[in-house]
């Protein structure tokens, strides 16, 4: 186990920093974690302005008196290793790559090898940490099983800037998507809190409580007699946003093993079990696919846009569908 130690960290909010938010105020101030770890601080009440704990929400004021003691850890070091990268884009700031499935981004506790962070490591030597060691580079994840783009960043500039920028939702994300029996209209919004569930700390649900809001929008691009193939974008950025609102609707992504699209329960006519059996022989996995990329370059500030294809397990399964549909 990593050896554990206390941090302190104590400011008064000067008059040029007045009206920023809470986490904001304390990444510019030098608390020295991530924007995810400050925000966890807070949900867990150990940020105190004037001795009480305040929400995220909150917005500091002149001469507030803050205050932060947190555990830190010494995590182990994280290896360089010589593993295989689709790279799209590389440049000195930024390093775009096409995720396959079944490779984790980053090491976590009980998961410190064979991630996408240890092969990036072997590429480009070294990435910026900002205080967090864990997880160089790192702006946004992908789920093990969901393929697609993914952007790192190289340097600090870059790992500040665009982590600012994910946060005001200046980086956009395209999805292609299979779903179980879509009915409804040709597109729409799914707008729906999502949060941890009390049953399962690893899996998300949609809930009122110590949640927050997702909004999810999507458009049909093609109809087939159980499934649907959706373009879908997200407005915000919930863990597991894309499964967990498709679930809630009742159409959940074709062979997401937790949240319902291997159940047979999902098909209303029984005739139709045969194909669902033939799309599931198919794709062992989630038909999640991180299709498009869009954000402004850290350095250049030029508009970039990347795609990439369906990888084979789905456009074998859009296949399947296609002809299934056609009889």
């Amino acid at each position: 186990m990593s050896p554990e130690t206390f941090k302190e960290f104590r400011r008064t909010v000067a008059v040029r920093q007045k009206g920023r938010r809470i986490d904001q105020y304390l990444i510019s101030a030098g608390v020295g974690i991530s924007r995810n770890l400050t925000q966890k601080l807070i949900n867990q009440g150990k940020v105190l302005v004037n001795d009480h704990p305040v929400k995220n929400a909150y917005r500091v004021r002149t001469g507030d008196e803050i205050y932060v003691r947190f555990k830190t850890e010494t995590a182990p070091q994280i290896k360089p290793e010589d593993i295989t990268l689709d790279i799209v884009h590389e440049d000195s700031a930024i390093i775009v790559v096409n995720k396959y499935k079944g490779i984790v981004v980053h090491p976590a506790r009980g998961n410190w090898e064979h991630t996408m962070v240890n092969a990036l490591l072997h590429h480009c030597g070294q990435l910026p940490t900002l205080g967090d060691k864990v997880r160089p580079g790192v702006l946004h994840r992908l789920d093990k099983d969901t393929t697609g783009l993914i952007v790192f960043a190289k340097t600090d500039r870059a790992l500040s800037t665009l982590s600012r920028a994910i946060e005001r939702r200046e980086v956009t994300k395209k999805y292609d998507v299979f779903c179980w029996d879509y009915p409804g209209l040709p597109e729409g919004v799914i707008e729906a809190p999502i949060g941890r569930s009390g049953l399962d700390r690893k899996k998300m649900v949609v809930t009122p409580l110590s949640s927050k809001l997702a909004t999810t929008k999507f458009t049909v691009q093609e109809r087939f007699r159980i499934a649907t193939y959706l373009k879908v974008s997200l407005i915000t950025g919930r863990t597991h946003q894309i499964r967990v609102h498709f679930k809630h609707i009742g159409c959940p992504i074709v062979g997401d093993k937790d949240y319902g699209g291997r159940s047979p329960g999902v098909i209303r006519r029984s005739e139709e079990l045969p194909t669902f059996k033939g799309v599931l022989n198919i794709i062992d996995r989630q038909a999640l696919h991180a299709a498009e990329l869009d954000l402004i370059h850290p350095r250049t500030k030029r508009e970039m846009h990347f795609e990439t294809p369906l990888p084979n397990d789905m456009q074998d399964v859009l296949a399947y569908l296609r002809e299934h549909s056609a009889r």
